[in-house]
Protein backbone atom coordinates (compact mmCIF):
# COMPACT_ATOMS: atom_id res chain seq x y z
CA UNK A 1 0.00 0.00 0.00
CA UNK A 2 1.80 3.32 -1.08
CA UNK A 3 0.41 5.95 0.65
CA UNK A 4 2.03 8.70 -1.22
CA UNK A 5 4.12 9.38 -4.20
CA UNK A 6 4.66 13.84 -4.31
CA UNK A 7 8.43 14.15 -5.45
CA UNK A 8 9.08 11.04 -7.54
CA UNK A 9 10.81 12.72 -10.23
CA UNK A 10 13.75 14.67 -8.15
CA UNK A 11 14.02 11.69 -5.71
CA UNK A 12 14.52 9.16 -8.74
CA UNK A 13 17.08 12.22 -10.33
CA UNK A 14 18.70 12.38 -7.03
CA UNK A 15 19.46 8.85 -5.98
CA UNK A 16 20.46 8.01 -9.49
CA UNK A 17 18.19 5.36 -9.38
CA UNK A 18 20.32 3.52 -6.81
CA UNK A 19 18.36 3.73 -3.43
CA UNK A 20 20.06 3.99 -0.16
CA UNK A 21 18.49 1.56 2.47
CA UNK A 22 18.81 1.19 5.85
CA UNK A 23 17.05 -2.25 7.15
CA UNK A 24 15.63 -2.26 10.57
CA UNK A 25 14.31 -5.68 11.31
CA UNK A 26 14.89 -7.82 14.02
CA UNK A 27 14.25 -11.07 12.49
CA UNK A 28 17.08 -12.65 10.16
CA UNK A 29 15.25 -14.89 8.28
CA UNK A 30 13.34 -11.59 6.76
CA UNK A 31 16.27 -9.15 6.56
CA UNK A 32 17.95 -11.44 4.76
CA UNK A 33 14.66 -11.82 2.17
CA UNK A 34 14.59 -8.26 2.02
CA UNK A 35 18.03 -7.59 1.22
CA UNK A 36 18.78 -10.17 -1.42
CA UNK A 37 15.57 -8.28 -3.36
CA UNK A 38 17.23 -5.07 -2.38
CA UNK A 39 20.36 -6.14 -4.09
CA UNK A 40 18.63 -7.71 -7.00
CA UNK A 41 17.07 -4.94 -7.99
CA UNK A 42 20.54 -2.53 -8.04
CA UNK A 43 20.21 -0.83 -4.53
CA UNK A 44 22.21 -0.61 -1.87
CA UNK A 45 21.83 -1.92 1.44
CA UNK A 46 24.02 0.79 3.80
CA UNK A 47 23.18 -0.58 7.23
CA UNK A 48 21.58 -2.93 9.15
CA UNK A 49 19.96 -2.61 12.74
CA UNK A 50 18.59 -5.61 14.49
CA UNK A 51 17.29 -3.64 17.05
CA UNK A 52 15.10 -0.24 17.82
CA UNK A 53 17.56 1.18 20.50
CA UNK A 54 20.53 1.16 17.66
CA UNK A 55 17.98 2.23 14.55
CA UNK A 56 18.13 5.74 15.29
CA UNK A 57 22.12 5.91 15.69
CA UNK A 58 22.56 4.43 12.51
CA UNK A 59 19.75 6.79 10.80
CA UNK A 60 22.27 9.79 12.02
CA UNK A 61 25.25 8.40 11.00
CA UNK A 62 24.65 6.58 7.43
CA UNK A 63 22.25 9.14 6.41
CA UNK A 64 19.98 6.35 3.82
CA UNK A 65 17.21 7.38 0.98
CA UNK A 66 14.67 4.90 2.57
CA UNK A 67 14.36 3.01 6.10
CA UNK A 68 12.50 -0.43 5.56
CA UNK A 69 10.98 -0.47 9.64
CA UNK A 70 9.87 -3.42 11.38
CA UNK A 71 7.15 -2.49 13.85
CA UNK A 72 7.96 -5.08 16.46
CA UNK A 73 11.38 -4.73 17.78
CA UNK A 74 13.51 -5.38 20.93
CA UNK A 75 14.28 -2.37 22.37
CA UNK A 76 12.36 0.78 21.12
CA UNK A 77 9.34 -0.53 19.59
CA UNK A 78 9.08 0.61 15.58
CA UNK A 79 6.61 3.22 16.17
CA UNK A 80 8.79 5.27 18.47
CA UNK A 81 12.27 4.64 16.05
CA UNK A 82 9.73 6.02 13.38
CA UNK A 83 8.98 9.32 15.68
CA UNK A 84 12.58 9.39 16.36
CA UNK A 85 13.63 9.29 12.65
CA UNK A 86 11.14 11.76 11.99
CA UNK A 87 12.60 14.71 14.47
CA UNK A 88 15.94 13.76 12.77
CA UNK A 89 14.93 13.88 8.81
CA UNK A 90 11.17 14.59 8.35
CA UNK A 91 11.56 13.97 4.55
CA UNK A 92 13.30 9.94 4.68
CA UNK A 93 11.15 7.54 2.93
CA UNK A 94 9.88 5.04 5.37
CA UNK A 95 8.21 1.78 4.77
CA UNK A 96 7.13 0.23 7.41
CA UNK A 97 7.35 -4.33 7.23
CA UNK A 98 4.73 -5.72 9.46
CA UNK A 99 2.26 -8.99 9.73
CA UNK A 100 0.18 -6.95 11.86
CA UNK A 101 -3.68 -6.32 10.98
CA UNK A 102 -4.42 -3.41 8.50
CA UNK A 103 -7.07 -1.77 10.91
CA UNK A 104 -4.44 -1.84 13.85
CA UNK A 105 -1.64 -0.86 11.72
CA UNK A 106 -3.64 2.48 10.02
CA UNK A 107 -4.42 3.62 13.59
CA UNK A 108 -0.58 3.19 15.01
CA UNK A 109 0.83 4.86 12.11
CA UNK A 110 -1.64 7.60 11.34
CA UNK A 111 -0.23 10.82 10.64
CA UNK A 112 3.47 9.72 11.31
CA UNK A 113 4.66 10.59 7.45
CA UNK A 114 4.93 6.58 6.37
CA UNK A 115 5.61 6.37 2.78
CA UNK A 116 4.54 2.55 2.05
CA UNK A 117 3.42 -0.27 3.84
CA UNK A 118 5.17 -4.21 3.20
CA UNK A 119 2.72 -6.76 4.28
CA UNK A 120 4.39 -9.89 5.60
CA UNK A 121 4.45 -12.04 3.82
CA UNK A 122 4.93 -10.86 0.42
CA UNK A 123 5.91 -11.91 -3.06
CA UNK A 124 8.73 -10.55 -5.58
CA UNK A 125 6.13 -8.73 -7.69
CA UNK A 126 4.11 -7.22 -4.67
CA UNK A 127 8.20 -5.91 -3.80
CA UNK A 128 9.08 -5.00 -7.04
CA UNK A 129 6.08 -2.82 -7.11
CA UNK A 130 7.15 -0.94 -3.49
CA UNK A 131 10.22 -0.08 -5.09
CA UNK A 132 9.13 1.30 -8.24
CA UNK A 133 6.82 3.68 -6.20
CA UNK A 134 10.26 5.02 -4.34
CA UNK A 135 11.59 5.92 -7.66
Amino acid sequence: MVTGSAGCLNFYEKTGGIIKILLIEDNEQTRYVIKSLLQKLGHEIVGEAEDGDKAAQYFTSLKPDVVFLDLILPGKSGVEVLEDLRRVDPKTRVVVITAADQEEIERRLSGKGVHAILRKPFSFVDFKTLMASLT
